[in-house]
């Protein structure tokens, strides 16, 4: 009987460029555990864990941050090999941590274009706490039947060692995802060893203590894991040693010469290629001129358009020499190509059985890897990469869309787009967008045509809007640099090559009528006046622009809900209405009413097509039975008109707490009517004389399923006109408030005096049961035969003078002695605190608590219409003030307050040691930071690179403390402040590398 595990191989096929045909050890020398125990001591302490971070969206990795596993391979040069969707593509930050938890920083030195491996280098004299030894590489050990253990983080464990036997070693390259990075023109080990997530680049390890693979993959439906061979690492490591040691001073970067001719061959066994065509005479030259136990040949499987192989190969084409050698092995294929760089090679096909010479150009590799890429307002955009080129089949180079951030994602272009036209101009590559984008002024619309792999017979055209808003830096161009592992960065677009901005251009005024079709006209879509807003940022819409960012958010101040919304406005003089949900509170411009799901803002009337000066008519209100029409424009801009029946003029809004505290409308009543038209559109309600009687806007809710489930809903209803009739005199006439620039003239925006307590209604008879006595009863029914209500206390705002006044359950009964059963009678009581010489801010409030009628003097608030109007960028987290949706929670840190984290970006050093939203930063390094000003001064004592010790609060209470590492290169400090002398945001840097 011949070698039971050698007659296993040439079943199997293994093939001979993975392994040498070796015999099994004799019987006495089959390890023991002890040999394990052994070889597991020397192994383990060289096996670290790795923590990356992927900076930005680059080729087919996504900005995140996320765990691995390396081993140590030169212990002298301090070299960690790991696989290449752990040292990633683009930029990364990393971090590895040895078995006695020391952590050293780690910089990416090599990461191969195609195979799944690379390298990170460290300073070995980091390690001052831990005697280990590096792991020797040993391809040659594997084979078939070979005991193996894999050591690494599997699932996050740090350290975890799984038993397997290699099965295979002639397993196809895993195809992880159609448009991520897949592994090509390579063999894979198999074994059932069971790894999952966390142990890439676990060394493969025999009893020797020796690395015979590297864990790449596995298969989550069943116990199998794939090995890369390492053939090709033990030539990379080669160099990347040459390299160093010829490094005399500063480190320089290593060249690995790796050639390509952008083609993917596959291994069939010889009865398929037989059905492709291949000769009977051929096969037999191809046998005997093989290793013992060939069982394939290498076929063409695809072809990378306009590459070298292009117009020369086909998908079909069976290899039989390279040079005049025969190949069927992926190993001396790839040995032939990285050696002939720049040279030509003569391949032998046969192509349905007819045999063809061809010769092509190879091309180095490393030239069609994209290094460097552009970011402007949140995209990055770079060449097309050799991996997504195959798996799209577009040309390598063309303008790929890695990351679509706000402005092109507010167009519609999507991640993997490829642009090829900007404002009429051909786009073959990055340069030439950057060429075209220095052309462009802030706030042009041009037309941009691009191209999609799910798409890719038909192009498409979309309208952007050129946006360099201040929450992004300038369009900066960033630049890989093996010698220091970082990406260097410079402007894309000198300063002095940028157009000015766009100014406001005359647009034709229409003369006003009172006629319905006219009052149609009056009403203005919101995103159409949005994009078409001049250059002056007066229409800043900041909140959108921090979600159409990579990044994860608490939905701050007058977010509604995450993603777009569209909606009408109203035009009146120089003021515009529109409802809540689609203006966002970081547009300082806007003077928000504080206890409606209303805003005003004011608009440049050039920006209107149309301009109007439509009637609204606050008194009488509308009544029960009261025909109207709904007027408005729908998402295709089409003029609406509707006839319906008020069926209910005073529904009360009861909007609960979503799972995050964001904008939601409060003691606000509104217009409920008899035909249910969808959210399609909204706009105005009018009466038969063309007035306007009400706004039909649209309100966010979320409808919780279970303790982890909830979804999203929009209805709409109709905010009486009265809700904003004194604000909107007050913008007009001009207010008590700051003063704000509107339309070239300082204009003062009123300040609006609320109570702020959220209150809801409870019919008369329901009170009765809570002790409301029958006197009370008949005078409210007196005061309000309709509503037949009385209101209650839902919770006090956080920090406000009612806090720790009124409690949950409490029944407003009156208000200076007044009567009161709506929330229009508390406002009232509240504009009557600043009429004439009155200089109180107190409210007497007759309240019931617990059956028993008490008197209280309650304190006001007064709030302008701003919102936010400053926050901080620090270490990829936005921080501000809590803002209204916060402190409606009813909790604030007793430390002082402190600043909410309202927003996170994905690859940041927040995302990394989970800095995320919900919660508040109170101390930084021991410093209280009770508010922006001390939160500004603690960070600014920190340097690059140094750990930071933060105290948190989050909402639930649960206090935190966390250390942070800075990174001033990937994510400086800066911060967003409105200035109300140009109603401009203004973007600074606070801290950052020089």
């Amino acid at each position: 009987m011949g070698d039971p595990l050698a007659s296993l191989a040439t079943e199997t096929g293994i093939k001979s460029d993975l392994c040498l045909e070796i015999d099994p050890p004799p019987t006495e020398t089959v390890a023991t555990a002890e040999d394990w125990r052994r070889a597991l001591g020397k192994v383990v302490p060289a096996v670290v864990v790795l923590r990356t971070t992927a900076c930005r969206a680059f080729d087919t990795v996504s900005a995140g941050a996320s765990y691995a596993t390396g081993f140590i391979v030169d212990k002298r040069r301090g070299i960690i090999l790991t696989n290449r969707h752990v040292v990633k593509p683009g930029p990364v930050v990393a971090e590895a941590m040895f078995v006695n938890r020391e952590e050293i920083p780690i910089y990416p030195v090599y990461r191969d274009p195609v195979h799944d491996f690379g390298f990170f280098s460290y300073d070995p004299s980091a390690v001052q706490f831990l005697s280990y030894e590096e792991i020797p590489l040993a391809p040659e050990a594997a084979s078939v039947g070979l005991e193996i253990r894999v050591v690494g983080n599997d699932s996050g464990e740090k350290v975890s060692i799984l038993a397997g036997t290699l099965a295979r070693l002639d397993r196809d390259a895993p195809q992880y995802k159609k448009d991520g990075y897949n592994d090509f023109n390579t063999f894979y080990m198999q074994a059932a060893s069971g790894t999952k997530g966390g142990s890439s680049g676990s060394p493969v390890i025999d009893w020797q203590g020796r690395a015979v693979a590297l864990n790449a993959g596995s298969k989550s439906s069943s116990a199998s894991a794939f090995f890369l061979p390492l053939q090709r690492v033990v030539r990379a490591l080669s160099f990347l040693q040459k390299s160093i040691d010829s490094c005399t001073d500063k480190p320089k970067a290593v060249h690995i010469p790796r050639g390509t001719l952008q083609m993917t061959f596959v291994h069939k066994g010889f009865d398929e290629i037989r059905r492709l065509g291949l000769r009977s005479e051929t096969e037999q030259v191809v046998r005997h001129a093989s290793p013992p136990g060939e069982t394939g040949m290498l076929v063409v499987d695809s072809v990378v358009p306009n590459g070298p192989a292009d117009k020369h190969l086909e998908p079909g084409d069976v290899l039989i020499r390279v040079n005049g050698t025969v190949l069927t092995q992926f190993l001396n294929l790839e040995n032939l190509i990285d050696d002939g760089v720049g040279q030509i090679v003569e391949l032998e096909i046969e192509r349905g059985g007819q045999q063809i010479t061809v010769s092509v150009s190879v091309q180095d590799l490393h030239s069609i890897t994209p290094d460097h890429f552009l970011e402007v307002s949140g995209a990055v955009i770079h060449p097309l990469s050799y991996q997504q080129a195959r798996n799209f089949r577009f040309p390598c180079g063309l303008a790929y869309v890695s990351d679509p951030g706000y402005m092109l994602f507010r167009a519609g272009v999507p991640r993997h787009a490829i642009i090829k036209k900007v404002a009429n101009e051909d786009i073959s590559c990055l340069a030439d967008l950057i060429s075209v984008l220095s052309k462009l002024s802030r706030g042009a619309r041009v037309p941009l045509e691009y191209m999609s792999h799910t798409d890719r017979h038909r192009k498409k055209s979309v309208l952007v809007t050129i946006d360099r808003h201040e929450w992004y830096a300038p369009p900066q161009l960033y630049t890989r640099n093996d010698s220091s592992g970082l990406w260097d960065v410079k402007p894309a677009i000198e300063p002095a090559a940028v157009p000015p901005s766009i100014g406001n251009s005359g647009l034709p005024i229409c003369q006003n009528t009172e006629s319905m079709h006219e009052v149609v006209r009056g009403v203005t879509d919101t995103a159409a006046t949005m994009e078409a807003s001049s250059g002056d940022g007066s229409l800043n819409d900041l909140g959108s622009e921090a979600k159409k960012q990579r990044v994860e958010d608490d939905s701050s101040d007058g977010t509604v809900a995450n993603g777009s919304l569209h909606g009408s406005e109203l035009k009146s003089d120089d003021a515009m209405a529109t409802d809540n949900s689609v203006l966002r509170d970081y547009e300082s411009a806007a003077a928000l009413s504080a206890n409606a799901s209303l805003a005003e803002r004011a608009i440049e009337p050039a920006l209107v097509m149309f301009e109007v000066n439509i009637n609204i008519m606050f008194e009488p209100a509308l009544q029960r039975g009261d025909s109207v029409y709904l007027v408005g424009l729908s998402r295709n801009l089409q003029a609406t008109s509707r006839k319906s029946i008020v069926t209910n003029p005073c529904a009360a809004l009861n909007i609960g707490s979503a799972d995050s505290p964001r904008y939601r409308a409060t003691n606000m009543e509104v217009i409920e009517l008899d035909t249910d038209f969808g959210s399609s559109f909204s706009g105005a309600l009018t009466d038969e004389q063309g007035r306007i009687r009400a706004i039909w806007g649209s309100f966010s809710t979320q409808v919780k399923y279970s303790s982890t489930s909830s979804e999203d809903h929009q209805f709409v209803r109709g905010i009486p006109i009265y809700a904003i009739s004194q604000v909107l005199e007050k913008i007009i006439t001009g207010g008590n408030g700051p003063e704000l620039l509107i339309n070239g003239v300082k204009r003062p925006m009123p300040l609006v005096r609320i109570l702020e307590v959220e209150l809801y209604s409870t019919l008369l008879s329901k009170a009765r049961s809570f002790g409301l006595s029958d006197e009370w009863i008949q005078i409210l029914v007196k005061k309000d035969p309709v509503r037949r209500q009385v209101l209650r206390v839902k919770g006090c705002l956080a920090g406000s003078k009612a806090e720790n006044l009124l409690e949950q359950g409490d029944m407003v009964l009156a208000v200076n002695k007044m009567p009161v059963t709506c929330y229009n009678d508390i406002e009232a009581a509240c504009r009557t605190l600043d009429t004439g010489s009155h200089s109180d801010e107190n409210l007497n409030l007759t309240i019931l608590r617990q059956g028993r009628e008490m008197e209280l003097v309650v304190g006001t608030d007064k709030r302008d219409g701003n919102g936010t109007t400053r926050a901080i960028n620090w270490c990829g987290c936005v921080v501000q003030d809590p803002h209204s949706a916060v402190r409606a929670l009813g909790f604030l840190p007793e430390e002082g307050h402190g600043v909410y984290v309202t927003r996170w970006c994905h690859g940041s050093p927040a995302h990394r040691y989970g800095l995320y939203a919900l919660q508040w930063i109170v101390e930084v390094n021991g410093k209280k930071t009770p508010d922006l000003n001390a939160f500004a001064d603690a960070t600014k004592e920190l340097e690059h690179g140094q750990f930071v010790r933060i105290r948190t609060v989050h909402l639930n209470g649960k206090p935190r403390v966390l250390t942070l590492k800075q990174d001033l290169h990937y994510w400086p400090t800066w911060e967003l402040r409105f200035d109300p002398e140009t109603a401009l945001w203004r973007r600074n840097i606070l801290k950052a590398l020089k």
